[in-house]
């Protein structure tokens, strides 16, 4: 696939990447020369120096045989605007834009073929959002994805000592919950990917990741953890969009206080938020933690634009005696050095936006794509299309499908049931198919699975 990537900035350059490493044809677009040189010389692509928005330079760039554009610059209007051209100009099929201000995600009619020819939204600060969120609804989870409308989630936990199912093989789980169905699909230990079988025995700090109906994930995790009570107290350091975003989501069903240190910007926050407490001040200033009892906090969340600061306020609120706390983290290779230290986790924003961006660029009617463990490996909903001539996947048993190596199916979505994949499920046409994919560089094995072939009408 050609794609075109404006901006060479934290989510571009990710997403560049991710892309190039998949035998993608990528060209990015930016003014830095800086940041375009520092790229090309570590990944495989092509650059070009120029406004993104341009005629000439999305010329340049190749937009006139190009099969999608990516506007990720740091400017909403210019994203547009770079969109409104391609299509215009170049009739470019796909167009994804970054945007990012409230006012003009409110006016979903802004965008359209008949208005601004944007095909998909892309809010990195929204994914976030949504994305903690799910992480403080269930406690004691690493990580919260969801599946066919949220009726399926895919969930990362730490085993820990303690938990009823550590030190002991796989298959007990299911001896233990004979109601539940679930399906580990994945466990990593020490960095390293272990694929799951009956008698691989659970390891204490093992990161375990299994699929289960909604209903079913507390069942399940009370097998790897002792269950944590409910978070009831939130403190977010930093006001800004995500900040803001994540305070108004949760200020119904939590205690929250937001500390913001810019004294205007607190102020607007304190009438715009309802049920918040807003504080004027530093997270990383212990009186002012101490004095708003932060020993008492469930959750700390540093989301300021300022990742040291984020580091360092997280660690502060740690040592105090908050909970849990998570830091936003922008450099992935800050990422495992900081959840090895006192931060229970990191918040990626580029890994959040980047699985977003791959649901439309993998093939083979591939509906939802979630990026994990900082890129190298991916969960999957594919639709499966077709019949028994022309797919390799349609009235198949999982044992009679040859999945790439490091690839297994976790569950089916048929209708509105929620089935756990067994060897002996028998796959049927428009089924949700939730995959796992060990190492993402099989994916386009994974892809060709679910294209149906010419023959079927």
């Amino acid at each position: 696939m050609k794609i075109i990537i404006l901006g060479a900035g934290q989510v571009g350059s990710s997403v560049a990447r991710n892309l190039a490493s998949e035998a993608n044809d990528i060209t990015v677009v930016d003014q830095n020369a800086d940041l375009l040189r520092k790229l090309g010389d570590s990944v495989d692509l092509r650059t070009v120096r120029g406004y993104a928005a341009h005629p000439e330079v999305l010329e340049q760039a190749g937009a006139e045989d190009a099969d999608m554009i990516l506007a990720v610059t740091n400017n909403d209007e210019t994203n547009m605007v770079a969109c409104q051209v391609a299509w215009t100009l170049f009739h470019t099929p796909t167009k994804i834009a970054r945007v990012r201000a409230l006012a003009f995600t409110r006016h979903p009619e802004l965008f359209g073929r008949d208005a601004l020819p944007v095909d998909v939204l892309i809010s990195p600060e929204q994914l976030v959002t949504e994305y903690v969120t799910k992480i403080i609804e269930v406690p004691g989870t690493l990580q919260v994805l969801d599946f066919a409308g949220g009726r399926v989630r895919l969930v990362a936990v730490k085993a820990v000592k303690g938990g009823p199912l550590v030190g002991q093989e796989l298959k007990t789980l299911y001896d233990h919950l004979p109601q539940a169905e679930c399906r580990v699909a994945a466990i990593y230990r020490d960095g390293e990917a272990i694929q799951p079988k009956g008698f691989t025995v659970i390891e204490e700090g093992d990161e375990v990741f299994f699929v289960a109906a909604r209903d079913q994930i507390v069942n399940v995790m009370s097998e790897l953890r002792r269950l944590e009570r409910p978070y009831r107290t939130v403190m977010i350091c930093g006001g800004g969009n995500i900040g803001r975003r994540l305070a108004r989501m949760l200020q119904h069903a939590y205690r929250v206080k937001l500390i913001e240190h810019h004294a205007t910007r607190a102020a607007k926050l304190s009438e715009e938020l309802e049920n918040v407490i807003v504080l004027e001040g530093s997270g990383a200033d212990e009186s002012l933690l101490e004095e708003e009892n932060i020993d008492t906090v469930d959750v700390f969340c540093a989301v300021t634009n300022d990742e040291e600061a984020n580091i360092l306020s997280a660690m502060l609120a740690k040592r105090l005696g908050a909970r849990k706390v998570l830091a936003l983290i922008n450099r992935a290779s800050y990422v495992d050095l900081v959840e090895s230290g006192p931060i229970d986790i990191a918040i990626s924003p580029q890994q959040a936006t980047i699985g977003s961006l791959l649901t439309h660029v993998r093939k083979g009617d591939v509906v939802m794509v979630h990026s994990l463990r900082r890129g190298a490996a991916e969960a999957i909903e594919a639709v499966a299309h077709g019949d028994h001539r022309s797919s390799k996947v349609v009235n198949k048993t999982i044992d009679q499908i040859k999945l790439p190596k490091g690839a297994s199916i976790a569950a089916i979505v048929r209708g509105d049931a929620v089935l756990i994949a067994h060897h002996d499920t028998r796959i049927q046409a428009e089924d949700h198919v939730i995959m796992f994919l060990v190492d993402k560089r099989r994916i386009r094995d994974v892809e060709r699975l679910f294209q149906v072939s010419v023959t079927f009408l």
